[in-house]
């Protein structure tokens, strides 16, 4: 990972770049999906660092048209239902050329919700399919100010459609986030990576 997640200010190759006064995206774990209900970072996420990003590679679902999601839990909370307001965008493209469009996604965005974000949309089963992206968490041991995130993926759709889908928001809540996890809106997680990194700035 040291050739892509590395200084890479005067390049606009769209790799993982740090601050233009150096840092570093520092590996903290990596936790690899094999028909899990869901996937859950418990530690690593602390005052360490001010950013924090997750990185996805290729998760499979169980089932198909299935979308991957998130939610949050404060230090001391459970059930990951924190407070979220959120946006989401899709742009989509299909094998045959018939179909192209982007879009606001009404229906994926929350407005002071406790549900799990969407983050992957329709994401198919079949075996050369799955979506891959990143999630970025900002400052989430700030008891001072809500807790932004942004989130870029793309995922090869069930109906054979190259889908991108971006979403930003926040966690209404000034106490600290520790735990995130992750999960499909149907079915396991059969297969993919989910890592973790701090930004040292």
């Amino acid at each position: 990972m040291s050739g892509i997640i590395a200084q890479n200010t005067l390049d606009n190759s769209g790799l993982i770049k740090s601050p233009s006064g150096g840092g570093a995206w520092n590996f903290i774990s990596k936790q690899t999906a094999s028909a899990d209900s869901d996937i859950s970072f418990t530690s690593g996420i602390d005052s360490t660092y001010k950013e924090y990003l997750f990185t996805f590679n290729n998760i499979h679902p169980a089932t198909d048209n299935t979308d991957l999601s998130f939610q949050g839990n404060v230090v001391g909370g459970s059930g990951y239902n924190e407070t979220m307001t959120t946006t989401y965008f899709r742009a989509q493209h299909d094998e045959g050329d018939t179909n192209a469009s982007m879009q606001y996604e009404a229906s994926y965005d929350q407005a002071q919700g406790t549900s799990f974000q969407i983050l992957s949309q329709g994401v198919g089963n079949d075996n050369d399919q799955s979506c891959s992206g990143y999630l970025h968490l900002f400052a989430p041991s700030d008891t001072t100010f809500i807790k932004h995130y942004i989130s870029r993926f793309h995922n090869a759709h069930n109906n054979d459609f190259a889908m991108s889908g971006l979403s930003a928001g926040y966690f209404n809540t000034t106490a600290a986030i520790d735990e995130i996890q992750f999960k499909m809106s149907s079915g396991n997680i059969d297969a993919g990576d989910i890592c973790l990194y701090g930004l040292t700035t």
